[in-house]
């Protein structure tokens, strides 16, 4: 029996593939996850195809479009669909569920593919994305890593994740270091649907009888603004806090943010962003302390009078469990201290948890 042509958002993960069709553009701003592209229209034909719609008819626009999606539809078949077995089911969208996921779910058909579009398209995922993060991250049990700045809770988080354990990572998935010298990961940040898709994403594949690790954020990360319900729900959950001393958050620092050392520029440009908050004598003096290559004595000026007060006051004001955390203390930050401290935290997390069984 050959399967729905049409489907629901709710049935996407019955298929082999997702593919989807729209333009390079489109893609990128937003897309299902672990969706591939394959546009039937890149961006300047898909203009052309709208020009003509506008200027001139639109059946002109449907002739020219049908031209171009067909020799690109064919170039598909030829260099790629066609490795794949008989039995392949592949779920095709584009924006609403229209004409060009239709035309390769339609020859896709004909060839013996059980393909299927996406009812409604990206816009009908796009309203199941915003109606999931109202209420799936009230799911989830959160345990908050908590910790001034420069104390290593992105890279106890990733060891947290090698020993198995969930975390949700909205830095990594912002593709930002959370603080003004927080510069993108790698690239730019991703855009803000993307970043909810992405969101989205993770959620869906944690256990909710776990316990999920997450740092402690403010509503943004870098430009990104982390979803209300996860927002309220992680402010409301118990905390461990890691209590590096200065000197190992200074030399921490010193190796993470080592781009700022290299490009003095850099770092004066993302400095001159903090002058609505400090007289400009101070931007100054942590300037000069960086032009004279005293970058641990600039790094613990920043942590004492910046970073620090805006963290505890953030701190105090939002998560709402904090005074309850316990703490791990540590004198280093190197692979080991961090390894120790996940031992730590996941001893103190079992044993909450069986606190709350037997209670």
């Amino acid at each position: 029996m050959k399967s729905p042509d049409v489907v629901a958002t709710t049935e996407m993960s019955l298929f082999d593939e997702i593919i989807d069709v729209r333009s390079p553009s489109e893609f990128a701003d937003d897309h299902v996850p672990g969706a591939v592209n394959f546009p039937v229209l890149d961006d300047a034909e898909r203009a052309e195809v709208g020009t003509l719609h506008k200027q001139v008819s639109p059946f002109a626009a449907k002739v020219r479009g049908a031209a171009l999606i067909s020799r690109r539809i064919a170039g598909y078949i030829e260099q790629d669909f066609a490795k794949r077995p008989k039995e392949w089911r592949p779920l095709v969208y584009c924006w609403r569920g229209g004409k060009r996921s239709s035309a390769l779910k339609h020859i896709l058909r004909e060839i013996g593919w059980q393909a299927a579009t996406l009812d409604g398209g990206y816009k009908a995922y796009r309203r199941t994305v915003l109606a999931a993060l109202a209420t799936l991250p009230l799911e989830f049990r959160y345990v908050v890593v908590c910790g001034e700045t420069g104390s290593g809770k992105s890279r106890i988080l990733e060891a947290l994740a090698r020993r198995g354990a969930q975390v949700l990572d909205l830095e990594q998935l912002a593709n930002h270091r959370g603080s003004v010298l927080g510069l993108p990961l790698a690239s730019a940040q991703p855009p803000q649907r993307r970043f909810e898709s992405m969101v989205w994403g993770q959620l869906r594949k944690l256990d909710p009888s776990r316990p999920v690790f997450v740092e402690s954020e403010s509503k943004k990360v870098g430009e990104l603004h982390v979803p209300d319900a996860l927002m309220t729900t992680m402010r409301q959950s118990p905390c461990i806090r890691i209590a590096a001393t200065v000197g190992a958050r200074v030399a921490f620092l010193l190796r993470e943010y080592r781009h700022f050392v290299n490009d003095p520029p850099a770092l004066h440009a993302r400095l001159d962003m903090l002058t609505t908050l400090y007289p400009r004598a101070v931007i100054d003096r942590w300037k000069s302390l960086g032009e004279r290559g005293d970058w641990a004595a600039f790094v613990q000026d920043m942590l004492e009078n910046h970073y620090d007060p805006a963290y505890q006051s953030s701190m105090d004001r939002n998560f709402s469990q904090l005074p309850n955390a316990e703490a791990i203390i540590l004198s280093d930050l190197d692979q080991a201290a961090i390894e120790s401290a996940v031992g730590s935290i996941l001893a103190l997390t079992a044993n909450r948890a069986q606190a709350l069984q037997t209670g």
